[in-house]
């Protein structure tokens, strides 16, 4: 029996030029929205080097490691969602937890990332690295979807844009 063709599809964009260190990178909408996700924190492992995991359960921020260095529930690693720091300084699991949850991949436009502590005009909770996520200002056309799987595993999301007065209101709700 023959197999079926497999297709894989690295990053497009070249920085050459463009990036002042082979640590920063960028993963557009398309690259995001093809992954599969059980955790918000997923949404991290396009960055290379990147691995998120959960301990002890679900309901709360999760694991991250970057480079093989542990940093917790987000110590020293800056995530930000159109500019607005996710770190919170004081937390009882400890400096710069960062929990995604609030985060729905679908009203992601693109995730920018460094590596390393060469960004200081990043900030505080930034030594190993950031992530800076940018939600879509309007979206193509409105979805609602419904996904069901093991081990009870579901999910409702909608979402969808709209004129309003001179601008675009955009909602949704997962």
């Amino acid at each position: 029996d023959e197999l079926d063709a497999l297709v894989f599809t690295g990053k497009a964009e070249s920085l050459i030029g463009e990036a002042l260190t082979a640590s920063k990178g960028q993963s557009d909408r398309k690259e995001l929205l093809e992954r599969p996700y059980l955790r918000r924190g997923e949404l991290l492992e396009v960055v290379p080097g990147m691995v998120v995991t959960q301990h002890a359960g679900g309901g709360k921020a999760n694991q991250y490691f970057v480079r093989g260095y542990n940093l917790d529930h987000g110590t020293d690693f800056g995530l930000f969602v159109d500019g607005m720091p996710a770190n919170y300084r004081a937390h009882g699991h400890g400096q710069g937890y960062a929990d995604l949850n609030f985060l729905i991949p679908e009203f992601i436009g693109q995730l920018d990332y460094t590596k390393g502590p060469f960004y200081a005009n990043l900030g505080d909770l930034t030594t190993a690295g950031s992530a800076q996520f940018s939600l879509v200002d309007s979206l193509p056309h409105g979805f609602a979807k419904v996904e069901i799987g093991e081990d009870n595993y579901w999910r409702g999301v909608f979402g969808d844009s709209v004129s309003a007065g001179d601008g675009i209101l955009t909602f949704g709700g997962e």
